[in-house]
């Protein structure tokens, strides 16, 4: 099955902010987290359209929708080492970095849409979840980023 993912568009208030330090005023409180003021009214108008239908959307964890600077290092430093080998690599901080063996990837810190507010990771996917969301996610603006995280929902509608 292929993930439909679509272009995303940064709302305009997001401009001039760093990511994973964007002001609290633009943050909106959601159950189990914090999204950009934007992605939380969808969020919150699609979690109630798949409850009619009896679907449970919401995240996996509190730092699994607005994740601050902090938090994404912490994870990066988890998950990442400059031990040379033949797994995904990035760079970060004019280093090389390599993923640990058996453990999922994040972004480089301060790359991430979770430092917008603008990603969600999804609790519990399964296939009835996911044949919801891939009927429904593009009316409220949410799509997927990248085809190996059918959890992993971002905000691309900006002010549109």
């Amino acid at each position: 099955m292929t993930l439909p993912i679509k272009p995303m568009l940064l709302p305009k208030d997001l401009y001039g902010q760093t990511n994973g330090e964007v002001n609290p005023k633009l943050l909106t409180d959601i159950a189990g987290g914090k999204l950009h003021h934007a992605a939380a009214k969808a969020w919150n108008a699609m979690i109630a359209e798949a409850a009619k239908a009896g679907i449970e959307l919401k995240p996996t964890s509190p730092v699994d929708t607005y994740r601050p600077l902090a938090v994404q290092e912490k994870a990066f430093l988890a998950r990442y080492d400059n031990t040379k080998r033949d797994t995904r690599h990035e760079k970060w901080k004019g280093k090389d970095w390599w993923l640990k063996p058996k453990v999922a990837g994040v972004a480089v810190p301060g790359t991430s849409n979770h430092g917008w507010g603008l990603a969600i990771d999804v609790a519990g996917m399964n296939d009835v979840k996911l044949k919801w969301l891939l009927a429904n996610v593009a009316r409220f603006g949410f799509s997927w980023e990248v085809q190996s995280e059918p959890w992993h929902l971002r905000f691309v509608k900006g002010d549109k």
